[in-house]
């Protein structure tokens, strides 16, 4: 029997590297040894229109890839939060600040201003996603650090540097 199942779901529009940042943390829990499952969903657009990778991460045998009760909810765009809140009731969401209006009715939400940071500490908006992702990282107890660096190089085609410093900036975040 499984000693947990985590259930992640990171969404925002395209462009915003949502699929990278799904597969370096499905990449990142199999390099710590873990069973990791992901479903990406685009739509209709292909940039521009809205993206969605759901992941479950287990200690065990993986039943369903579907997301059903998200742990942890990253929504990087409105759009992504409106859609997908309803997954993350009594899950941890966070969402960009600067991108997303928050509703109430989820138990705990936290405002991650990772776009802004992406662009005041690295000079492009496109590390947001790996700034929100190093802080998720920080916030889940069974994945190494490490992994997820390793991870994040392997997958990184370019802007590798950049990714890698974005994800340490995001994991020294100190968000309340």
């Amino acid at each position: 029997m499984n000693s947990f199942r985590r259930e992640i779901l990171i969404s925002g529009f395209g462009g915003q590297g949502v699929v990278l940042a799904g597969r370096s943390l499905g990449l990142a829990a199999v390099h710590g040894g873990l069973e990791a499952t992901m479903l990406i969903s685009h739509g209709t657009e292909t940039r521009g229109g809205y993206v969605r990778s759901q992941l479950v991460i287990s200690d065990g045998e993986i039943d369903s890839p579907v997301v059903e009760r998200a742990d942890v909810f990253l929504a990087l765009s409105q759009a992504a939060y409106e859609r997908f809140r309803g997954m993350a009731l009594n899950g941890l969401t966070l969402y960009d600040s600067d991108l997303v209006e928050p509703t109430e009715g989820l138990t705990h939400q936290l405002a991650l201003p990772a776009r802004r940071i992406a662009i005041e500490s690295l000079g492009t908006e496109q590390a947001a996603n790996m700034v929100a992702l190093g802080h998720i990282a920080k916030l889940l107890d069974f994945l190494p650090f490490d992994c997820l660096r390793q991870a994040v190089t392997e997958l990184s085609k370019r802007g590798r540097e950049v990714n890698l410093a974005a994800l340490e900036l995001g994991r020294s975040l100190e968000l309340e």
